[in-house]
């Protein structure tokens, strides 16, 4: 079986005591550091689809949509930052009644060089689901995680959401939530990193 996927890009802005300049698509902020998610730029190894909104040229007509951008908000060093990712679908029209499992993973926040100080590691990048937002079809559907309290950190792949359903078509949407640590002793500076969705 062949996975679908799709990226957004995370990039966030850390300043030691005034904003930096940022050039668009980041807003300018007034808080020591800002983050926001954008369109991913890497191509889908095995399906030829790019990570900005549509995901998905297969055989089998399971997809998954991200959003193309979301604000993060802002935040300071050895603090935390809470905030909705935007929505993420999977529409299953596939023949049957295939499960179908969607992951989530993250690469480490990285800025300059990536020296230890220029770097957010994905323990510092915790997701969580949240419940169905919207839905259409008859069909099963399981958050990986539920509330807050069951936030995961993306150190590796998890599990974001899984259903079964019963007759064609059927989606499924929720709001995922990225909580970032910003470690006490982070460096100045323009962050990005990677958010990738899959489902299979």
């Amino acid at each position: 079986m062949r996975k679908v996927r799709a990226d957004a890009l995370v990039v966030a802005a850390l300043a030691a005591t005034t904003a930096l300049p940022i050039a668009p698509p980041i807003a300018p902020f007034t808080s020591p550091l800002a983050l926001a998610a954008g369109p991913g730029t890497r191509q889908a190894e095995r399906d030829g689809v790019g990570g900005a909104e549509l995901v998905a040229v297969r055989a089998d007509p399971l997809t998954i949509t991200v959003p193309g951008s979301a604000s993060l908000g802002s935040g300071t060093r050895g603090g935390t930052i809470s905030a909705s990712m935007g929505t993420v679908t999977v529409t299953d029209q596939r023949n049957g009644i295939p499960p179908w499992t969607a992951t989530v993973s993250a690469t480490n926040f990285t800025t300059g060089s990536g020296t230890p100080a220029q770097t957010i590691t994905t323990a510092n990048v915790a997701y969580w689901s949240g419940p169905v937002t919207a839905s259409s079809g008859a069909g099963t559907r399981f958050p990986g995680q539920a509330t807050a309290a069951d936030r995961v950190p993306l150190t590796s792949p998890v599990v974001a959401f899984s259903g079964r359903k019963q007759v064609p078509p059927m989606s499924t949407s929720w709001q995922p939530t990225l909580v970032i640590t910003i470690p006490s002793g982070a460096a100045t500076g323009v962050y990005t990193g990677t958010i990738t969705h899959s489902v299979a």
